[in-house]
């Protein structure tokens, strides 16, 4: 759903616009009120968003609902010139990397109070999700969905090799062991793709080593604490071992589509992707739940949620909009549609028999086991120059432990600047 998170947060400043969208029109003809709903994936989900609010309108005639598709690419742009010139959308999709700039320029309507209020279950959503949209203990976001991380593996090249296939007993030596046996360099096949990336990649086996990104205060950079080196060392091994191709040619060749074609023969990637390498003809994969490291456990969850913009002229019609997006029925919906994992308890069930052939189940086995995706108030500050670092840190004949303790101290610096 959010693959490659960190592309999102990297236009930091408020630039250009979708100024113009916003319904300050009040209301509208025959007494009706008129609130826009932006969204940026219209392939996967633009069916099940207008399904939800022809729903919605169907109890609340007295609510026009208008739909505002920009494509993500340039969503972030518009939207934050029109936050800053009062006009973004009534209600609007929100990611873990972007809600505390928003939030911390009061660009989003605090909901704890409504939350209150309606007595509104935010127990019906995965824990580690909801404190994703909480800052300075205020809740800003409504889960929408939600993804993890999962180990994706080729069935056809695990056979070949007289490889077990991976399961939830597995640990990073399996990994390495696996990755060992499954290379052929004549046949141009890699154990498995070690690539920089934080959300799919690295940040797990940061969790999984006991190490952090950011301190629970979200003041400090992780990346000098010795147990989230080691994380980044899982990485390295592989690749200084020639067990993964190197960055560069996972830069040059997208690793999915080195995956999907036969070159990888294990891969961790998130259920977002799961679509895609269902549909992929002639491949013949499966996914497990990610090894356990040297401390246990961990997959990064991340997910939307969605947000009422703080200068909406109808907040109340706004909140009756939102919680309705929260609900079950709005939930369902999305389940049914089988593109994301919907957030509300229960339905999960519904994406994983979308696609029978995978064992999708592990990627909700992993929710007791979830980390949030890491962030602070301006994640972007931060985000660009991580992933920059940790490539360099990946890249051949570079000290990873070097490496990351520049960049720790080149984040703290970040950090610093946060209000």
């Amino acid at each position: 759903m959010t693959g490659k998170v960190w592309a999102l947060v990297c236009a930091g400043a408020l630039v250009a616009g979708l100024a113009g969208c916003s319904s300050s029109d009040g209301a509208g003809s025959g007494g009706k009120v008129t609130l826009t709903y932006a969204y940026w994936d219209e392939e996967n989900q633009g069916a099940a968003m207008r399904k939800i609010v022809e729903e919605f309108t169907k109890t609340h005639p007295e609510i026009e609902v208008k739909l505002q598709f920009t494509p993500n690419k340039e969503y972030w742009t518009k939207l934050q010139t029109a936050a800053a010139g009062g006009t973004a959308p009534d209600v609007f999709w929100m990611n873990g990397p972007r809600i505390g700039l928003y939030a911390s320029q009061g660009a989003l309507l605090p909901l704890s109070d409504r939350i209150a209020k309606d007595k509104l279950d935010l127990g019906k959503y995965p824990k580690s999700l909801v404190d994703l949209y909480t800052l300075d203990g205020k809740q800003y976001g409504i889960p929408k969905d939600f993804d993890t991380i999962g180990l994706w593996y080729n069935k056809d090249l695990f056979d070949a090799a007289g490889v077990k296939y991976p399961d939830a007993s597995w640990t990073w030596d399996d990994v390495r062991d696996a990755a060992k046996k499954l290379t052929d360099p004549a046949k141009g096949v890699h154990g498995i793709g070690a690539m920089a990336w934080p959300q799919e990649l690295y940040y797990n086996t940061i969790f999984q080593a006991g190490g952090y990104v950011i301190s629970d205060d979200r003041k400090k950079s992780g990346y000098d604490d010795p147990a989230t080196i080691e994380g980044l060392k899982f990485w390295k091994d592989l690749l200084d071992r020639k067990l993964s191709p190197t960055v560069q040619q996972m830069t040059d060749n997208d690793p999915i589509e080195m995956f999907k074609s036969g070159k990888l023969a294990m891969w961790y990637d998130g259920s977002y992707d799961a679509a895609q390498y269902n549909k992929t003809e002639g491949l013949n994969a499966d996914v497990a739940p990610l090894p356990a490291g040297p401390k246990g456990k961990a997959t990064v969850i991340h997910g939307l949620a969605n947000v009422i913009y703080a200068k909406t002229k109808h907040p109340e019609q706004a909140w009756e909009f939102l919680r309705f997006l929260g609900s079950e029925q709005a939930n369902r919906i999305q389940a049914e549609s089988g593109a994301v994992i919907p957030a509300y308890e229960g339905l999960q069930d519904s994406w994983v028999k979308s696609m029978p052939k995978l064992n999708l189940q592990a990627f909700i086995d992993q929710l007791p086991d979830a980390r949030p995706y890491p962030i602070s108030k301006n994640t972007a500050a931060w985000a660009r120059p991580e992933t920059d670092a940790i490539t360099k840190a990946f890249s051949e004949g570079q000290d990873v432990e070097a490496v990351a303790r520049a960049f720790a101290a080149t984040m703290n610096a970040a950090l610093s600047q946060e209000k």
